[in-house]
């Protein structure tokens, strides 16, 4: 079922009645719109509901499972489900907006124009060029894929549309009926042209036959039908240099090739239904598997061009506290850049893999009709990652699977880029070679903010975070150095604003002074995540107190310093 299609019926007030232990709190109204619905309906809740609980009311009025749910207000994300509504300031009237994550599947009903019928399963982020490509890879009697016409409720489906949109206001299954197309071929007659359309017959060839013109050709790879096009003059995409000095390492290079390849093949990027913003799959040159995940920055949420609904920020500010709206794809870059291997920097090591597993990742330019434009055709900027092979995320799974090493690394990463949105969704399941779970860390957009408010890590509850660091991980975090890598980023065009390089450096001083006293990942992380919404960390609090004790427009490095000391005892107590 669409988001863009669901319209939640108005939750029934007097089936919200307040229970006796309840009495006394207040009670407000307030209006969830669902994402893409256009609709806004009242519920009744207390103040001193719990956003889990608010949840839960949701999934049991509408099906909508908890985990599913986003909800947004203010231009926050409501994300910590142990705290109150009052705690994020909701008051009587206001608009709340549900994302919902949906089904990856949909039932689609094929009948093509050779009388055959069947039926396929598709994700639903899948558009119809690539259920045409699965029709002529079953040999349905349309091979060749300008042959086709989808057609669904007597209207013509252009390759783009992507199934989610079809499917709104509809059953679960849909209907589609695959015709051949009329052809139009012209060709010279002295000064002027003479049209001729060719309207095949349902048998006027075998399903076996490859059909080529003037000007076209075809290829075929593993036993499947490639047309080749000629080059699109409205595709293109470049990787974005800032810095001539820089050497691209080989594996962005061929990232970038390879999603070129399948846009030059007439693949169309297909937007993922999970996140709050635009994230685009890129397929390969044969248009069967992903090579890369763009993110366009103009369609992070909460930006002009989101194509979830979320409202325009006012000031500026991101989803999470201290993070700034079309910056998202500079962080996503920034943590590939500073996941360092073992042996060093992987841009002068060579190695593709960084400690912690960050996916290869570049900002580019790319202009497609695919991506979301509603003011007209533009180019976009945005982040292009590697797409990782895996079989599910972290929250598909109990954390008792998880090798402790495996929730070492991202716990090396968080605390170290002061992650603000790590939960088990974004962190992806995959198998080594020796068959052991590997855990990929993906969805960098929040980390390195100006402050440590929203500071969030899943894993701190997993047991794993509970053993302490290994030899080899704490010499890895001994190497770290944070004025390095601020000059490392400032290198690769990211002058990091000052409160987020003041970021990096507490949090670097944190994970380095915590592993070398012995501490636990929880107990490291504890310190730089707040119990509940309205609790200062302890992190917090130590920033505070050394910004209390110097003098105003004291220099960065004397504020680290105090920094440090008051650190160091609080750390000691801790560890007493």
């Amino acid at each position: 079922m669409s988001s863009a299609g669901v319209a939640i019926c108005p939750f029934p007030i007097e089936n919200n009645a307040l229970s006796p232990g309840n009495i006394h709190d207040q009670h407000i109204v307030i209006y969830v719109a669902v994402s893409g619905s256009g609709s806004l309906t009242p519920m009744r809740v207390l103040e001193s509901d719990s956003i889990e609980s608010l949840k839960l009311r949701i999934q049991n009025h509408k099906g909508f499972v908890v985990k599913n749910q986003k909800l947004v207000w203010g231009g926050r994300e409501l994300a910590r489900s142990d705290s109150l509504v009052r705690d994020y300031g909701v008051n009587d009237g206001n608009v709340m907006h549900l994302v919902l994550k949906l089904s990856d599947l949909q039932v689609i009903s094929v009948r093509t124009c050779c009388g055959k019928e069947f039926t396929v399963h598709v994700e639903r982020s899948r558009d119809v060029g690539y259920v045409k490509r699965q029709i002529a890879n079953k040999k349905r009697g349309l091979v060749d894929l300008d042959d086709q016409e989808v057609v669904c409720n007597g209207e013509c489906l252009e390759d783009q549309r992507l199934i989610t949109d079809i499917c709104k206001n509809k059953d679960a299954v849909i209907h589609l009926f695959v015709r051949k197309s009329a052809k139009i071929r012209a060709k010279p007659v002295e000064r002027n042209y003479e049209l001729s359309i060719v309207a095949p017959q349902s048998n006027d060839r075998r399903d076996d036959d490859v059909h080529t013109e003037s000007g076209r050709g075809t290829g075929t790879e593993n036993g499947v039908v490639l047309p080749i096009k000629p080059p699109n003059r409205g595709i293109w995409l470049e990787p974005m240099v800032v810095n001539p000095k820089i050497e691209v390492p080989l594996v962005l290079e061929d990232l970038v090739k390879s999603t070129i390849a399948g846009l030059d093949r007439g693949n169309y990027p297909v937007r993922s239904s999970e996140g709050m913003g635009g994230a685009y799959f890129m397929l390969d040159a044969l248009g069967e598997r992903y090579v890369s995940v763009f993110k366009p920055l103009d369609e992070e949420p909460m930006a002009v061009n989101n194509p979830r609904g979320l409202p325009f920020t006012v000031d500026g500010e991101g989803l999470k506290k201290g993070t700034r709206v079309g910056q998202g794809g500079l962080r996503e870059v920034a943590a590939y850049i500073l996941d360092h291997p073992k042996t060093g920097r992987c841009f002068i090591s060579g190695e593709d893999k960084g400690f912690s597993g960050v996916p290869p990742t570049t900002m580019v330019k790319c202009l497609h009709d695919g991506f979301n434009h509603p003011e007209g055709l533009s180019v976009k900027i945005g982040s292009l990652q590697m797409f990782m092979e895996n079989f599910g995320s972290c929250e598909d799974m109990g954390p008792n699977a998880f090798p402790v090493e495996e929730v070492h690394k991202i716990s090396v990463l968080d605390i170290r880029m002061a992650n603000a949105d790590r939960h088990a969704g974004n962190i992806l399941l995959s198998k080594g070679e020796d068959g052991r779970t590997v855990l990929i860390p993906i969805d960098h957009g929040y980390c390195l903010p100006e402050t440590f408010e929203d500071c969030t890590f899943d894993w701190l509850y997993w047991p794993q975070a509970r053993k302490p660091y290994d030899a080899e991980t704490i010499e890895y975090i001994k190497s770290m150095d944070a004025e390095d890598d601020i000059a490392l980023l400032k290198f690769y065009g990211w002058d990091l604003p000052l409160e987020c390089a003041r970021t990096l450096r507490i949090s670097t001083m944190l994970l380095k002074k915590g592993a070398e006293r012995g501490l636990t990942p929880f107990a490291i992380g504890s310190i730089m995540c707040r119990e509940t919404l309205k609790k200062e960390s302890v992190i917090e609090e130590i920033v505070q107190e050394a910004l209390d004790s110097v003098l105003p427009g004291t220099s960065e490095s004397v504020l680290m310093e105090s920094i440090s000391d008051i650190m160091d005892r609080r750390l000691d107590e801790i560890t007493k």
